[in-house]
């Protein structure tokens, strides 16, 4: 299975890499929206969306409600990462079409989980 990691985060973006691929996923990063929407062109088969909020050049938002407008991507499980921590953020992103929703810091353990839990039977 494929996912989109996307952050403008470097680091971030490789410690997001580690675990998905160690729970089994082929793995394409993006360091905004603008970039991402390109990588989803690119590739038709990722399956799963791990999204910053706060980014330049297309933020996580912006970049969800792009995804959802698209009736090709309804399907990809998308999980907001993020520091944004505002209760009307978290309900404006699941309006908006999110899946999910992880706090930074996050562990191991806590990514699993979410992940396991977006996509139970898929993995």
């Amino acid at each position: 299975m494929k996912a989109l990691v996307v952050d403008d985060s470097k680091s971030i973006r490789q410690i997001e890499r580690k675990y998905l691929e160690e729970m089994g996923f082929t793995v394409v990063e993006a360091e905004n929206g603008q970039e991402a929407l390109e990588r989803l062109k690119e590739n038709p088969d990722v399956r799963l969306i791990i999204l910053d909020w706060h980014m330049p050049v297309m933020n996580g938002y912006e970049f969800l409600k792009a995804v959802r407008a698209n009736p090709e991507w309804n399907e990809i499980k998308i999980m907001m990462v993020t520091t944004e921590n505002q209760q009307k953020s978290v309900v404006e992103a699941i309006m908006a079409g999110a899946n999910e929703y992880l706090m930074k810091p996050f562990d191991k353990e806590m990514l699993e989980t979410k992940i396991r839990f977006l996509l139970e039977g898929a993995l």
